[in-house]
């Protein structure tokens, strides 16, 4: 379980221009508002006591429903793997970027609480842009570690493939800020300049980004949830039409249906109903300026940086003590970002564990073992309790193809590029 907490995390000076989200961690109890948030000194080892039960995951992709169907699918599916009836959910968090805008259907939240019955549980629906996966994980936790609620379902979903191309790039666009948006400053934009800097700067060079793209769809193979189940080669990759230069089609992620979801309660609670569970040992928030002009340095990521460190300081763990990972490869170039941002490499080297075969399958430190948003697909709301339902099935021995051996997990949603960030830490119970 956690280790000794000292001198593990190597960043000490995070970057000038980001906004730390409010420490929820900062002493072994603490008050906010009504709630009690019944944490724990990060070094005594002895665990946050939330557990999560249970997982489920629809087919992501082009499906012929809607997002009620889909989040029906997965919440059925994950009270069922959980084996915990609907009268026994008190809560039910549904992370959602933008039904209203999709399909123009809102109140999600009480569709899902009729269809599951489930009521009359507290429902909410939970939207942190394409981090909302993400923040209904810190949602689901919280209710949980501050003894609100004993059980609680946690369920994501995006219905969009019925859109446009250009539909869903303006409804996903809104993320930006308005003043950049209007002078062509879009996320594909941003990430091609942010890569072009990266490779100039670091020396790195384009065959790493595309080994990225080859490793996930590689991964993506052995998912049978996932979008893409099909390898790409290197020459696919690199000869593939640009879109942001350097930037090509292999180093997007696709539009994509899907829903997700995870069943938290206490630690005690998991003993009882099963042997099999794992633990949210650290979890930590963070928020970073969208204006992109006000980042000092395109290649840090500030919220990730953050937020992990918030993670690792909670579970007593450090960035050595991973034994797999779920990245927000939304782009390939996001996935270097993120390895240097959580601390596993230095920054400009992650390209280098790309090149060396590290984070592949087989490698030191299995990164996007589901195929990453890349393969796997990117339903916006649902993507990060999809990490989440990886990491989980790694650390429950339930990955089949894709298992790796593992005891501690992490897991990075981004909202935006990095305007928003929540990383989870799991471990497999003892």
């Amino acid at each position: 379980m956690a280790g000794d907490c000292s001198s593990h995390w190597p960043v000490t000076n995070p970057p000038r221009g980001y906004l730390s989200s409010r420490r929820l961690l900062e002493h072994s109890t603490r008050s906010i508002g009504q709630t009690v948030i019944h944490t724990r000194d990060p070094c005594d080892g002895t665990g946050m006591g939330v557990a999560v039960i249970g997982a489920s995951m629809t087919k992501f992709g082009q499906r012929d429903v809607w997002i009620r169907e889909l989040l029906s699918q997965a919440g059925e599916e994950c009270l069922t793997d959980a084996g915990v009836a609907p009268d026994d959910v008190e809560h039910l968090y549904v992370s959602n970027m933008a039904s209203g805008e999709f399909e123009g259907q809102t109140g999600i939240m009480n569709l899902l609480a009729h269809d599951l019955g489930v009521l009359p549980a507290y429902s909410e629906r939970v939207d942190q842009t394409s981090s909302s996966g993400g923040a209904g994980i810190y949602e689901a936790w919280q209710s949980v570690a501050s003894g609100a609620s004993e059980m609680t379902l946690l369920v994501g979903g995006e219905k969009m493939t019925h859109k446009t191309t250009g539909q869903a790039t303006d409804i996903i666009a809104s993320i930006t800020h308005p003043d950049e948006y209007k002078h062509g400053v879009t996320l594909p934009s941003f990430a091609g300049m942010t890569a072009r800097h990266y490779l100039e700067r670091f020396d790195a060079p384009r065959e790493s980004l595309a080994r990225v793209a080859v490793k996930n769809h590689r991964n993506g193979v052995d998912n049978p949830k996932a979008q893409f189940q099909k390898e790409i080669t290197m020459e696919k990759a690199l000869e593939s039409p640009i879109i942001a230069d350097p930037l090509r089609l292999y180093d997007f992620c696709p539009i994509t249906d899907g829903s997700a979801a995870l069943m938290f309660t206490t630690e005690e609670r998991a003993k009882e109903i099963t042997d099999e569970y794992a633990l949210v040992s650290g979890i930590g928030g963070a928020t970073d300026t969208h204006v992109v002009h006000e980042r000092d340095d395109p290649t840090i990521m500030g919220g990730v940086v953050e937020s992990s460190k918030q993670a690792y300081e909670m579970a007593g763990l450090g960035p050595n003590d991973l034994d797999v990972a779920e990245l927000h490869d939304m782009f390939t170039i996001l996935e270097f970002l993120q390895l240097e941002g959580i601390g596993v490499a230095d920054q400009g080297t992650a390209w280098e564990m790309a090149m060396d075969g590290v984070t592949a399958k087989d490698g030191e430190l299995p990164i996007n073992t589901s195929g990453g948003l890349k393969s796997k697909g990117h339903p916006l709301g649902a993507s990060g309790v999809a990490q989440g339902v990886e990491i989980y099935e790694q650390l429950v021995g339930e990955a089949g193809p894709r298992q790796v051996e593992a005891d501690t997990a992490l897991a990075c949603n981004v909202g935006g590029f990095g305007n928003c960030v929540i990383t989870t830490i799991m471990e497999a119970a003892e």
